[in-house]
C-alpha cells in the first residue's frame, strides 16, 4: 500500500483487557502522545480480570482517556488523519467498546480506520522512534494472553513458529502469585518477591515439547505441590525462594525456546518482556521499552502505519473478534 505523508497523525484507541488507552503516533513512528488507565486496583481483590467489570469501566474512560491523548499532543481532531482501533484478538465486550468508539470518531470526521490485530501491535513497539528496529528478527511476545515465537520478515507481518499449548508466561505468573498469596499483577508481585529468593531451593519443572511450542501447566501444577507440601509458617519462610525457583522455570523456558530457532537477531515484546530476570537473561536482545511492554495504544498506532485503512463508510459494518 503506498505510505501516508510521514507527518500524518494516527490517533490510535486499545481496550482490549484492562487497560484504556490512546495515543497518537505520526506516520514516521514519532510517539506525540501516549496515555494509558490502568484497571489493575480494580480487578486486584478478583486476584484476574473480570470481564464484565473491564468492560463497563472502558465505558466510562474511553473518551477521557482520548481526550487526555489529544490534549497531551496539543492537538484536536482536526488534526488527525487516521483513527486505529484494536479489533483482535481480546476480550469480546472490552474490543467493543474501543472498535465502536473507533467508529464514531472516524465516522464523525469521515476519517479513514485501521483495524489492528493486538499482536502485530506488541511487535510494532519496536517500530517507534527512537528504536525503530528493523526485521528481519526473530520475537518472543510473551504477554498475559500470548506465548508466541514469531518470524518477523517486514513490517506489518509475521509467520508463527511456535505458541503455548495452555497457559501463556504471562497468564503463569498471575496463577502462580495467586498460589503463593500475592497480589495482582502477579508478573510484578513474583518479580519483585523473587529478588529475595533462592532461585536454586526449589527444582521446577521445564516443559521439552517437540518443535518451539511451550507448556507452563506442568509448572503450575509443581509449584501448587510445592506450596500444599509446606506448613503455613514454612510457606511465609520459603515464599521468596518459591517466588524465585518459579520465575526461574518460566524464564529458562522462554530463554530456552528462544535460543532454539538458532536465530542471530532476537527481540522480546509484551508485558513478560518488562520481567527484570527475562531481561538480564538476554544481553543481546532488542527489548521493548518499559513502558511499551504491557498494552498501550502507542504499539497499535505503529502497527497501523503499515497496514491498509478502511475508507469511510466501509468500515461502520466493521466488527470485533474475540480470537
Amino acid at each position: 500500500m503506498a505510505r501516508r505523508p510521514p507527518d500524518d497523525v494516527i490517533l490510535a484507541i486499545e481496550s482490549s483487557c484492562d487497560e484504556t488507552a490512546a495515543a497518537l503516533v505520526t506516520d514516521d513512528g514519532e510517539l506525540r502522545a501516549n496515555v494509558v488507565a490502568s484497571q489493575d486496583e480494580l480487578h486486584a481483590p478478583f486476584g484476574g480480570v473480570v470481564p464484565e467489570v473491564a468492560s463497563r469501566r472502558h465505558l466510562e474512560l474511553v473518551v477521557p482517556v482520548i481526550r487526555e491523548a489529544l490534549a497531551d499532543a496539543g492537538s484536536d481532531l482536526s488534526s488527525v488523519d487516521a483513527i486505529a482501533v484494536t479489533v483482535k484478538p481480546g476480550l469480546i465486550g472490552a474490543l467493543l467498546v474501543g472498535v465502536s468508539a473507533a467508529k464514531a470518531l472516524a465516522w464523525s470526521s469521515r476519517l479513514p480506520l485501521i483495524p489492528v490485530d493486538h499482536l502485530l501491535g506488541h511487535v510494532a513497539s519496536l517500530y517507534l522512534r527512537p528504536l525503530d528496529h528493523e526485521p528481519p528478527f526473530t520475537c518472543l511476545l510473551a504477554s498475559g494472553g500470548h506465548t508466541m515465537l514469531l518470524d518477523v520478515q517486514q513490517r506489518g507481518e509475521y509467520r508463527v513458529l511456535g505458541t503455548t499449548l495452555d497457559d501463556a508466561a504471562g497468564e503463569a505468573f498471575d496463577k502462580g502469585a495467586r498460589l503463593l498469596g500475592l497480589g495482582y499483577p502477579g508478573g510484578k508481585e513474583i518479580d519483585a518477591l523473587a529478588a529475595q529468593g533462592d532461585p536454586n531451593a526449589f527444582a521446577f519443572p521445564v516443559a521439552r515439547l517437540p518443535g518451539l511450542d511451550f507448556s507452563f501447566s506442568g509448572l503450575k501444577t509443581a509449584l501448587l505441590y510445592a506450596v500444599r507440601d509446606l506448613s503455613p509458617a514454612e510457606l511465609a519462610a520459603r515464599r521468596a525462594d518459591l517466588a524465585a525457583g518459579y520465575q526461574h522455570a518460566i524464564v529458562r523456558a522462554l530463554v530456552e525456546r528462544l535460543h532454539a530457532t538458532g536465530a542471530e537477531r532476537i527481540a522480546v515484546v509484551g508485558g513478560v518482556a518488562a520481567n527484570s530476570e527475562l531481561r538480564a537473561a538476554l544481553p543481546d536482545a532488542t527489548l521493548a521499552p518499559l513502558a511499551l511492554c504491557t498494552d498501550n495504544a502507542a504499539m497499535i498506532g505503529s502497527a497501523a502505519r503499515y497496514l491498509r485503512p478502511v475508507p469511510y463508510p466501509e468500515y461502520l459494518s466493521l466488527d470485533a473478534q474475540a480470537g
